[in-house]
């Protein structure tokens, strides 16, 4: 029988159905993604990002207004768009990990790492024995809703979800060569703004001072094989990062990029 559904998940210029873990694939395979931080409660918005390309998109609930609720349909309309979802958590909370993966997201975001406990912490509260202590419930969306019994479940989300750690002031990029030394860390996120305060030039993400912090972090991480991510402020900023060697890049936000969209409307026709 004909299946309309089928059909559009399965055409290369439809929805496709992302496949939990193919990002963290594609990362160790060398290739460089792209996606927004996203802050409008939208699934229709989301959804618009899978049409456009996009690789992923970070739910942002540490800078965003987003409830776990409104979290959760995100994640089913991004994974249903071909977009892998990523949510940013507000602190390095073992419950707020524990929620974020548990709705079934494809990796969990944790702001302000400083220290190598600091990342001990997010691998042991994202990660099931023997790497961590992840509460285990397997009637989650994560379990499927235990679908055949979520068969070798934790072992399954130990190695498809994905721990992205921020280091993103003084205290992280002095202590960078410790952080890199804990296992089950995916991507360390370089935060630009956030290590432009931490070095007295706050929200100039262009400074000297800034762009050669973030070189010398990309730098040795990249020696060290590890994935390296950021974020740009707009199109020259992302060539810039990717030349240093940034994989995982998250370009702009998606409220600014829809006005920023409009705004160029407006200036074309007024």
């Amino acid at each position: 029988m004909y299946n309309i559904h089928s059909y559009l998940l399965g055409q290369g210029n439809y929805m496709k159905k992302t496949i939990r873990g193919d990002l963290k694939k594609r990362l160790l395979s060398g290739e460089t993604v792209i996606g927004p931080f996203v802050i409008v409660p939208s699934m229709n918005l989301v959804e618009t990002l899978g049409y456009s390309g996009m690789d992923f998109c970070i739910l942002d609930t540490e800078h965003g207004p987003l409830s776990i609720q409104t979290v959760n349909e995100l994640v089913i309309s991004a994974q249903g768009s071909g977009v892998a979802p990523i949510i940013r958590i507000p602190k390095n909370e073992e419950s707020l990990v524990l929620r974020a993966l548990d709705i079934g997201a494809d990796g969990v975001q944790v702001p302000q790492i400083n220290s190598v406990n600091d990342a001990k912490k997010v691998v042991e509260s994202a990660k099931y024995s023997p790497l961590g202590h992840r509460g285990v419930s397997i009637f989650t969306r994560a379990g499927n809703y235990f679908k055949n019994e979520a068969k070798n479940h934790t072992n399954i989300q130990n190695d498809e979800t994905m721990t992205v750690v921020h280091i993103e002031g003084r205290e992280g990029l002095n202590n960078l060569d410790e952080i890199m030394t804990v296992d089950g860390i995916d991507v360390l996120f370089l935060g630009p703004y956030d290590i432009s305060q931490s070095l007295g030039v706050p929200g100039d993400v262009r400074s000297k001072i800034v762009e050669d912090a973030l070189k010398e972090a990309a730098r040795k991480a990249r020696s060290e094989g590890r994935v390296v991510g950021s974020y740009a402020k707009d199109i020259d900023m992302g060539k810039w990062l990717i030349d240093l060697g940034v994989q995982y890049l998250s370009i702009n936000v998606d409220a600014t990029i829809y006005m920023q969209a409009c705004e160029n409307i407006v200036s074309e026709l007024k």
